[in-house]
């Protein structure tokens, strides 16, 4: 406990230099903006910047996108409330209530809660973060190649959730991007697969143009095929905002929203929008009033929020101590490590301690800035999402090129990226979900390489002669099942 507080100090003395309290408020209006504008996830925000951190340092790289992330869950609620378009896919439960308010004339009660739970929910997911993340690293530590591949099974079943009713389809993606994940070198044997002889194969395909051609470029082609390019216009009325004792009463909504949003955002594949969900059911069922809920319930508003922000510290948790992505947007900043030469895993928290508090401390300090820009902003982000699409369409699509360049400096990464922003659509276009085909990327590399050194180290039966191992290969099946069976019985 005395390294914790000693290493969040260090952390804390660093965040609070001009450039990196600059680079955490760059951060989050990135974010806000980001999350405000519908068509553009917090994912796709953190993807299109990752290849302009090259330059920075690692500790710096990782703050920016970090805060990115935050401020984006945010952002999402303001359109939600004003104009009644989520700009993010977990801010649509906070439109069950704040577009209702706005309606009444009260969408500054409906921001003015939604900023205070998203604040309040992210300094509780990151003070869990800081206070369990080391402990779980540590134990981590102990797990043995078996357990690796194991958690990477974990992961991926749980495109059975991501999926929904569609689940044959998130599967398929899934198969999809464990495929693509084979081209390349093998990295054990060093035998060339599915390369064809071409030479710009033998590294595989590199995890950001694929990002941002499937989340970005996808999004475009969709919404160009839809020939909408009307301008939302914000509904007019008394910015109004809540009193102290209007928060005071949402103290315990908030509050158990926030610990739910943080807890489901541990487990690999959950994320903020299943946190809103979840959270919103509970705040009606536990609440006196509930048949306010979809008509303008406060409550409603706070529990979403406070969910969807405290998402965000449980997502980092499996992936800074395990390197296990718990959403989308973290999926990306695995990239964004790994492009600094920084593996995640229980091994960071070791060889590289100031990165990991000095990110640590940036969270809270991006929560605080995240409420001061939020209160003061509002009106002026709101004017975001009157950018003209014919203005907005161009600009996405020539940083996603320039972003795409940037990762090796290579046209064939160009290529990829369009052909995957190309791809996603057809995807999108059919029903498939996108984000399986970056989980199968990402925990394609963990599964088989963990495979192959525990077969190395102890047979084929080592999977199921180490009892860790053999739990989590069981909630994994349960994992990959229980929805499954769920689906089955709806019909």
């Amino acid at each position: 406990m005395t390294d914790l507080f000693g290493n969040l100090i260090d952390g804390l003395t660093f965040v609070m230099g001009v450039i990196p309290i600059l680079t955490i408020t760059l951060g989050v209006i990135m974010g806000i903006v980001a999350g405000a504008t519908p068509g553009l996830s917090p994912s796709m925000g953190v993807a299109l910047l990752v290849p302009f951190t090259y330059a920075m340092s690692p500790t710096l790289a990782l703050i920016l996108l970090v805060a990115i992330y935050i401020a984006a869950n945010y952002g999402g609620s303001i359109t939600a409330v004003t104009i009644n378009a989520p700009g993010t896919p977990s801010s649509v439960v906070t439109a069950f209530d704040g577009y209702p308010l706005t309606k009444k004339g009260k969408p500054g009660m409906a921001l003015g809660v939604s900023l205070v739970a998203s604040t309040v929910g992210g300094i509780i997911g990151t003070l869990i973060l800081i206070f369990f993340s080391g402990p779980l690293a540590k134990f981590a530590l102990k797990f043995h190649p078996a357990e690796y591949f194991a958690l990477a099974i974990f992961g991926l079943t749980t495109v059975a959730s991501l999926g929904g009713k569609n689940w044959i389809k998130a599967f398929i993606a899934a198969m999809f991007g464990l495929l693509l994940n084979t081209v390349g070198i093998d990295p054990i044997s060093g035998v060339s697969r599915f390369t064809f002889g071409f030479s710009f194969l033998y590294d595989g395909f590199a995890l950001i143009p694929a990002l941002i051609g499937l989340f970005a470029l996808s999004e475009i082609f969709k919404q160009l095929e839809g020939g909408d390019f009307s301008t939302q216009q914000v509904a007019p009325g008394k910015q109004e905002w809540p009193t102290t004792s209007t928060y005071w009463k949402l103290k315990n909504t908030i509050m158990r929203s926030s610990f739910m949003g943080t807890i489901i955002g541990i487990f690999p594949g959950a994320g903020a929008t299943i946190a809103a969900f979840i959270s919103y059911d509970v705040a009606k069922r536990v609440s006196k009033h509930p048949e306010a809920f979809g008509k303008g319930s406060l409550e409603g508003v706070a529990a979403a929020e406070g969910a969807n922000s405290s998402s965000v510290g449980g997502a980092l948790i499996p992936l800074l101590t395990l390197g296990i992505p718990g959403s989308a947007s973290t999926a990306v900043l695995i990239g964004a490590l790994m492009i600094h030469d920084l593996t995640p895993g229980p091994q960071l928290f070791i060889s590289n301690p100031d990165i990991i508090y000095g990110l640590l401390a940036s969270l809270l300090i991006a929560n605080v800035i995240l409420l001061i820009l939020g209160f003061f902003g509002a009106r002026l982000w709101i004017k975001v999402t009157t950018i003209p699409k014919t203005v907005l369409f161009p600009l996405i699509f020539a940083v996603s090129i320039i972003g795409s360049f940037a990762v090796r400096n290579s046209f064939f990464d160009v290529a990829a990226c369009l052909v995957f922003g190309v791809f996603g659509w057809l995807l999108r276009r059919y029903n498939y979900p996108v984000a399986p085909i970056i989980l199968g990327m990402v925990l394609g590399n963990i599964a088989e390489t963990n495979f192959i050194r525990a077969i190395m180290m102890g047979g084929w039966t080592v999977f199921f002669t180490r009892p860790m191992s053999l739990g989590m290969l069981v909630v994994a099946a349960a994992s990959f099942a229980v929805p499954l069976i769920q689906a089955r019985k709806q019909k």
